[in-house]
């Protein structure tokens, strides 16, 4: 991989990885595109800008990351006990059902979820209208939701927030909420995946690493503010018809 497709790649990572859209489909599409075969170091690559995307969130939300907060981190780690749990006794089934197709469908039945969440959905009349206001039952409602993330192409953020609004969290607080509670799950991710993979880091080109790890920080942390105001502002549906667009595309292509 040099350093043209570290950047591509890094792009792709941190303006997907926490919109509703998926970031897997994303990468196969870009990998196939630009010619990149899956490789050990490919993987190693995807820890490192992972990694990177955890700091953006991280930075823009270093107010919530302290012991004041300590009733919200609360609920956040109870929420991801759910994924952890369930992912690591199901692991070996996900790898099975990894396969293009399946991202794709995936793509397509979660874009007319959230069609349909949006059309029923009245933010004002939700109760929990910031992050803090997140009681215990939404919080495992969120965590339960994330579940479903293991199934390839559903999105990680998207099965969070459309659980969030269904539990009776607005569009804000429950994409605030996804995006702290990315945080201990990709930090998990990617120190497992640190490990299983630390060899590819010898003799791995560095240099395409660290401009692939810079941009995937930039991208993520523009990205993730402008996702916020653009909340503020509009709904999910145009998400959700991007994603039924990209899913039959992606099986056009397949």
């Amino acid at each position: 991989m040099d350093i043209v497709q570290a950047i591509i790649i890094g792009i792709i990572e941190g303006f997907t990885e926490f919109l509703p859209i998926s970031s897997t489909g994303h990468m196969i599409v870009a990998s196939e595109f630009l010619g990149i075969e899956k490789s050990a170091v490919m993987d190693a690559y995807m820890v490192i800008i992972q990694f990177a995307a955890i700091l953006a969130v991280m930075l823009l939300y270093r107010d919530k990351i302290n012991l004041n907060e300590i009733a919200l981190w609360q609920k956040i780690m109870a929420a991801f006990l759910p994924l952890a749990i369930i992912g690591f006794l199901l692991k070996d089934w996900v790898k099975e059902i990894f396969v293009p197709s399946t991202v794709a469908w995936m793509f397509i039945i979660g874009g007319i979820i959230f069609i349909i969440v949006e059309h029923f959905h009245k933010d004002e009349e939700k109760i929990a209208k910031e992050v803090e206001d997140v009681s215990w039952f939404q919080a495992m409602s969120i965590g339960f939701g994330q579940v479903l993330s293991l199934v390839p192409g559903t999105s990680r953020a998207g099965s969070t927030i459309i659980a969030g609004m269904l539990s009776g969290v607005n569009r804000k607080a429950s994409t605030e909420f996804s995006f702290l509670l990315a945080i201990p799950v990709m930090m998990a991710v990617s120190g497992y995946d640190l490990l299983k993979h630390y060899d590819e880091f010898v003799g791995a080109d560095l240099t395409a690493f660290m401009v692939g790890f810079v941009v995937a920080f930039v991208v993520a942390y523009i990205t993730i503010k402008l996702f916020i105001v653009f909340l503020q502002r509009f709904t999910f549906v145009a998400f959700g018809i991007y994603r039924i667009i990209f899913g039959i595309i992606l099986l056009m292509i397949l």
